[in-house]
């Protein structure tokens, strides 16, 4: 094989860095998969010969569009939206649209190349990608979010199909602002068509869906567990966020009998010795779906709560952390503080929220740590099931999903432990994770040859 062909990891993030300039968190996420896939091709020229990993590390397509819209006082409002379709090797594009004032083309790229792991190793036909804007919904109007929406899906609705990608939501992208995208979609084609997940259950969504990643994150934790004779009864957990995944991790954790102490928004984070119970969690539910209120009102509804504004929760002694809020919310001396509280494990259920140095303080420690790729792929499991709901007309009832959830969680640790296996009974997941979803991605695209 000619040198050329065979670069080594250096050489390739040398050349990821020239292409995607200033470009940081989607660097970050190409150097933490990149670094284990290398290792697994050394002896794989195939590979090489392809330039697979460069492929799967340049997008498809980047579509970058304006959107306008107007306020209430009829003030023209304009933000920029974007389509990242990363790699539709083994199905159609698969992944949220964000609605943050940090989102940025680098962020969306990022996203979509995890996505294109995560999705593979849900064992679903779904490919990699990612979209949003830099519109903050918060502290707008539901009509200015619907006119956002609409204005939106004007745009996005012709890059998009139940065959081409399927969007659903993520951040500022709720059942609301779908069912607003879903309405302009269907205004503007005349179709009623799967293409977006994430909607009510009125009008082709799927039940368990608003539960699945939090649920997920927790299924794969107690797989964890178990794979070292271990369980989640009686274990304390620090958890980060108060939205949809934090909640329900919250509230799965609390069923299997753990103890939840922590939650918390942009603002600070509330600490409860107590413990966050269900009827807890369901006052923090209402407090966010309904009032759009701050965590730190917790702190007065709870009389032992204590709230600490402007930090985050890893300080706090727990044995498990569940970062589930955003990107890189998790550094090298937050995760150092886990491991001397004695945390036995960390799962993400947000995507990437823990930097490149905080996971090799956990790897270092020997702790058990589940990347978002493999952890959180619950939410993603079940709007390729939505999918397969539309596509056949039909609508599968709560206790199935759940088993099919828990089912599609096992297996994902499945395949973790088998690419990750390190010996004496030990997995190093990242590892597993990385491995587990680039071969089923780069054999596809081998078999298509070089297109």
């Amino acid at each position: 094989m000619p040198s050329s062909q065979h670069s080594n990891f250096t050489e390739f993030m040398e050349g990821v860095e020239k292409r995607n300039p200033g470009q940081t968190e989607f660097i970050q996420a190409v150097r933490e998969v990149s670094q284990d896939i290398f290792d697994y091709i050394e002896d794989k020229p195939e590979y090489h010969e392809a330039q697979i990993m460069r492929r799967i590390a340049e997008p498809d397509r980047v579509v970058s569009f304006r959107v306008c819209w107007e306020d209430d006082d009829h003030n023209i409002r304009v933000e920029r939206g974007w389509r990242v379709q990363n790699n539709n090797a083994i199905g159609p594009y698969k992944g949220g649209i964000r609605f943050h004032s940090s989102v940025t083309e680098s962020v969306l790229k990022f996203l979509a190349f995890e996505q294109t792991f995560k999705n593979s190793l849900t064992g679903l036909p779904l490919g990699g990608g990612k979209g949003g804007s830099n519109f903050n919904p918060r502290g707008k109007s539901d009509s200015e979010i619907m006119r956002f929406c609409q204005s939106f899906m004007t745009e996005l609705y012709r890059h998009i199909g139940p065959d081409i990608d399927v969007p659903a939501g993520d951040i500022g992208v709720g059942g609301r602002e779908i069912g607003y995208m879903f309405g302009q979609y269907k205004r503007i084609t005349g179709r009623w068509e799967g293409v977006l997940t994430g909607k009510a259950v009125e009008y082709g969504g799927s039940e368990m869906r608003p539960e699945a990643t939090g649920y997920g994150a927790i299924y794969f934790l107690r797989c964890m567990l178990a794979h070292q004779d271990n369980d989640i009864e009686g274990k304390t957990a620090v958890i980060s966020g108060a939205g949809n995944v934090a909640t329900h991790a919250a509230e799965m954790m609390t069923q299997l009998g753990g103890k939840v102490l922590t939650l918390s928004d942009s603002d600070g984070f509330v600490h409860d010795p107590d413990g966050i119970d269900q009827e807890k969690i369901d006052w923090v539910k209402r407090l966010k779906n309904e009032r759009g209120g701050r965590i730190s009102e917790y702190a007065d509804e709870f009389s032992n709560a204590t709230f600490h504004e402007g930090e985050r929760p890893w300080n706090v002694e727990c044995d498990v952390a569940l970062p589930c809020a955003t990107e890189n919310e998790l550094n090298e001396d937050e995760a150092k503080a886990l491991v001397d509280n004695g945390c036995i494990a960390v799962v993400e259920g947000a995507n990437m929220p823990t930097t490149l140095d905080g996971i090799k303080v956990f790897k270092d420690a020997d702790i058990l740590y589940a990347p978002g790729k493999a952890a959180n792929a619950g939410g993603v499991a079940v709007s390729g099931l939505e999918m397969s709901q539309n596509a056949e007309r039909i609508s599968w009832n709560k206790e199935k999903l759940g088993d099919m959830l828990t089912e599609l969680m096992q297996d994902i640790h499945s395949k973790c432990a088998e690419h990750g296996d390190v010996g004496d009974g030990k997995v190093d997941y990242v590892k597993g994770a990385n491995i587990a979803g680039f071969k089923k991605v780069a054999d596809a695209m081998l078999a298509f040859g070089v297109v």
